[in-house]
Formats: C-alpha cells, structure tokens, sequence
C-alpha cells in the first residue's frame, strides 16, 4: 500500500501536480522517469563499483580524504550513539571513506552505506548525494523522498565540498538506517554537515595555499582565529588564486573570485595584510565588505618553503585543476581561453591548443585532463612518431582516456591515416592535440589532411604570445617567487628591461632568463646586470594592436617590445588606421 502510494505520487509529479515536498526532490524524481528510464516499482540493489574501480576513485579522491579525514573524525564523535553514518563520496558519487557503528556494518552494506557504493543519481534514483552533485546545494533527502522503493527508509542529509577553485570536489553526507518520520527531524543533521563541508573546504585550502598569503573571515571577533566561516589565498600581487565556497558567496554572490584583485573586493590592499594578524586583537582586525558591512579578518602569511610542502602544493594544484590563477593573471584573452578550457574540460570534444613555442600549450593541455578527471593519459610526441607509436601509446589504456598529441602539424601521412581509425577503436578516447601553427580562419591548413583536421578540432584554443599579454607584470612575479620562495626581488630598472622585452621564447624564456637571474645575484636583489643578454630571435610581423593593448598603449613600452622607434610605431599606427580605446 505505502509503495502504490509512492508511485502514484511519482505519477503526479510527472503530471504537473505538485506534491508539496522540496522542489528539487520533484525534479530529480522526473530526471529520474524521463532521463534515466528509472522504474519506481523496482526495488534494485545498491549500485557497488568493482575493486579495480573503487582503487581508482580512491587514488584520486586521496588529497580530499586526507583533508576531511580530521573533520569527519569530528563530526563522528558528535553524532556518536544516535545511529547514524558518514560518508565521503567523490564529485561521481562513489563513497570513498567512511565512518559507521560496527554493529551495522551487515544492514550499512546492505543499504548500500558502505565504501564503494556509488550514489550517483542515475545509478540510485533521488538520494542525498545525487540530488547534492545535480544541485551542488546542501539538501535532505528523507524517507520516501527516494525515487527507488529500496531505500525509502533511509533518511540522508549532503553537503557539497568544493575545491579552492570553485569546482566540486566531494559531497558529505550523513544518512540514517531509519529515523523519526517528520523531515525537520534531520534540521540538525543539516548545521551538522554543512558546517563539517565548510572546514573541510578550510582545511584544503589551508593545505594547499602554505606558500600563499591567506586570508580568513568571521562575522564574530571570538571565532576568528579558532573557527572562522570563509577564506581566499591571494598571490604575491594581491589576486585571489583560491577560495572557499562561503567566500565565494560573502565577497562576490556566487561568482567565480580566482584572478580577483583584493582590492576589487574588499576595502584592503594585499600591503594591508600584516595589519591582520594575530599580534593585533582580534575585534580591531576590521575589514569592510564592498556592500557597505563589515567582517573581521585574519591574516596568515607565506610559510618558507619546505620540500615536502612544495610537493603537497604540487599534488593538490593537480587534484584541483590548473585554470584561473595558476596559468594567468589579468589578461583578457587568456581569461577568455581559459574560461573555454574550463568548460570544455569535462566533455568528449576533441580540441587543438595552439601557440607559439613555449606560450604553455602543454601546461594546459594536462590542465584540461586533470579536470576531465578521465582516469588514462596517453602522451604521443608527433615529430617522428610512426604508426607503432601510436598504437603502443594506447595499448595498456583502457577506460575514458585523454590522448595528447604534441606537436599534431609534424604527424607523419602514414600516421594521420591510421589515426582516424584508432579513435574510432577506442570510442572513450579524447584527443588533445597541440600544434604551433595556428587554425583560426584564414591560416595554412596544409600540414593535415582536412578530415583529420576536422576530426580533431572539435574545437581550437589559440593561446597569445607572452609579448601580447597584459598581464606580463604578474607572470615574472609569479615565476620569480616560485624560483626563489619569495626571497628575491627586481629593480625598477631590472623589472622595466623585462617588461620591454620581446620574449620570443615566451613562458619558456622568461623561465630560464629568471633563473639565471637568481643564480648570478649576489643578494636577493636582481639587477640589471644580473639579467641575461635578451634573445635575438625576433618576429618580422607582429599584431602592433594587440602589442600596444599589452603595453595600455604606452608607445615607448611598445617600440621596446617591438625593437623599433617610437617613430616607426606611431607611423605604423597611422598607416593600419588605430585608435587607443577609450
């Protein structure tokens, strides 16, 4: 009887009617029949993932699980002796820790509450984790609020976890074998999770950011430096190049906040920054918010560098993804080129990256695997690669793989030939392929066979020349505290002679030139002296406006860069008819 009740409710949803539960229990309930085929009727088991399976989404899963391992542990003890069990899933929704009464353990496995189950709303229905992933909002899923008649029972409560770059990462849930029947009964499940999601957010972005300036918040001057509600790691210039979801909200509405200058955000400079530490109290450590309030802060500066926290930085900028602050500052059409990558990074679209040499064409074609979360990678280096190249690059690959393919305009004929046929082989496959010509319209498309072309280039993201960009100033920053641990510093004549420069190599270049730098400096001041002798190599055709919008069309800045006169330029400007933007 209860389960005929239960179908016929389905049935009113998907007639228009509404049912007077939470909206978005109504809508998973229609992806549920509409999307997915799901009967309501069927009483179909936990969906379990193989062992291979689960090793997998454990591997990748195990910079978050280190981050939550403390505050679940917490969260546990608090909950201790009311029945319930906590579950760490990944953004697909496999359960890759847990904690639970071992009494349960037979009716948590059975329950499918349990390491390895897979919540995703297509495989389980309406549940906690699956409505948490669709919506990326805290939600309680209760009882027969589940599409699936098996686990009607259940009552589960989920809290999203994002990254400190605003992507999903995980979801907590907290969930009951049986509970009280009114739905507000779980109201303190919910402050629960949420606030258990928010320190495990903290405590990434802690982890992550030790070389950084990070920046804490609290409403109340007694949480601050035991508890506080949101954070953002800031660079060496003062742009946010982390945040946790709480900030996201309390500084921008919900938008994105990575290559935010500070200043934009709140009333403070990254200068102000030492003002807020813990030498000062904590109700004098007043920062005001760009809508006219007011919150407290807390300043933690860059710890010195240690071996193992450069390799702990390292591994959770890969877990995260590498767009938004890691790749780029405040340039226009890196931004652009980077917003698409983002987008584009979890779908099967084929795509070309292109660029000159060393403008970091490889960096974010790992970029874009990493956050595909694709488990295989494959690397095929086109200069020379013959067809047993190819087929052994993918030979122990199995499973949704990205294929990167270097250099794809020196791809022998006979290798371009068999190439169309290994992607139709291996359908998970998705290439990404980088080449230093460029395919927007109008350039020489000779180097592949126009199918090929077509096949690959699902879609292009050209990359511009390091003497093109806007945000040079930030890059030498960036490289330049990387290579020193935050020890060395340019003159004003040092930092002028590099702004000026053509950097034909581009992000390689300007690499190597701060490293010989840092190795002929007798302080940790570098001068002009110090800088290696600029290359020679030089472009004989340059885009003057894109130079002149990189140099905010300072026309001396501009013939530096181009190693010409001021003259030349301001006639070049005349001839191609230009004008500065207002």
């Amino acid at each position: 009887m209860v389960e005929r009740h239960h179908v016929d409710e389905i049935a009113q949803v998907l007639d228009g009617h509404a049912t007077g539960r939470d909206s978005y229990v109504d809508a998973s309930w229609r992806r549920c029949v509409e999307i997915y085929g799901m009967d309501p009727t069927r009483r179909d088991p936990a969906h379990i993932v193989t062992d291979a399976e689960f090793r997998t989404h454990r591997e990748q899963a195990d910079w978050m699980i280190g981050a939550a391992r403390s505050c679940l542990q917490n969260l546990f003890r608090q909950v201790a002796g009311q029945n319930y069990v906590l579950l760490l899933t990944d953004a697909k929704g496999v359960c890759v820790d847990f904690f639970g009464d071992d009494l349960f353990l037979d009716d948590l496995r059975g329950a499918g509450l349990y390491l390895g189950s897979n919540w995703s709303e297509d495989l389980a229905g309406t549940c906690g984790v699956g409505a948490c992933i669709v919506t990326g909002e805290p939600v309680t899923v209760h009882q027969d609020d589940h599409f699936g008649n098996a686990h009607t029972d259940l009552s589960c409560t989920s809290a999203p976890i994002y990254d400190s770059l605003g992507q999903l990462a995980a979801v907590l849930d907290i969930s009951l074998l049986r509970s009280p029947s009114p739905k507000s009964s779980q109201n303190l499940a919910m402050s629960l999770v949420m606030a258990a999601a928010r320190r495990v957010e903290m405590a990434n972005l802690m982890a992550a950011s030790r070389g950084e300036w990070v920046l804490r918040f609290s409403s109340s001057p007694e949480f601050l430096d035991v508890d506080p509600e949101a954070a953002v790691a800031l660079d060496g210039s003062g742009k946010v190049i982390g945040a946790t979801r709480a900030a996201t909200r309390m500084l921008s509405g919900g938008r994105n906040l990575i290559g935010a200058p500070i200043d934009s955000l709140l009333g403070l400079s990254v200068d102000d920054l030492p003002d807020l530490m813990r030498d000062r109290p904590t109700e004098e450590r007043v920062v005001a918010l760009d809508d006219g309030g007011a919150v407290f802060g807390h300043a933690i500066a860059p710890q010195a560098p240690r071996r193992m926290q450069k390799v702990n930085h390292a591994l959770q900028k890969r877990a995260q993804g590498w767009f938004g602050g890691a790749l780029a500052g405040s340039d226009p059409t890196m931004s652009r080129v980077l917003s698409q990558a983002e987008r584009l990074a979890s779908t099967s679209v084929p795509l070309v990256i292109c660029g000159e040499s060393g403008s970091g064409k490889t960096k974010l074609a790992r970029a874009i695997h990493m956050a595909s979360r694709r488990r295989g990678f494959a690397v095929l280096d086109c200069a020379g690669a013959g067809p047993e190249d190819m087929r052994e690059a993918l030979s122990a690959q199995s499973g949704p793989t990205t294929l990167l393919l270097l250099r794809i305009e020196n791809l022998s004929s006979e290798t371009a030939q068999l190439l169309p046929g290994l992607l139709d082989a291996h359908p998970d496959l998705r290439p990404v392929a980088t080449s230093g010509q460029s395919l927007t319209p109008g350039a020489s498309r000779e180097a592949l066979p126009s199918e090929l072309l077509f096949r690959l280039s699902g879609s292009v993201l050209e990359l511009p020349p390091l003497r093109e960009r806007q945000d040079l100033g930030w890059l030498i920053d960036r490289l330049l505290s990387r290579r020193s641990g935050g020890e060395m510093r340019l003159t004003p004549s040092a930092r002028a002679e590099l702004m000026a420069r053509d950097w034909p190599g581009n992000l390689r270049e300007l690499g190597n030139v701060l490293d010989v730098a840092c190795a002929l400096a007798e302080s940790s001041v570098i001068d002009l002296p110090d800088l290696p002798a600029a290359s020679q190599a030089r472009k004989q055709e340059q885009d003057l406006e894109a130079v002149l919008d990189a140099c905010n069309w300072n026309m001396a800045r501009a013939a530096r860069r181009l190693g010409v006169n001021r003259s030349t330029v301001l006639r070049r400007i005349r001839k191609e008819r230009l004008r500065a933007p207002d």
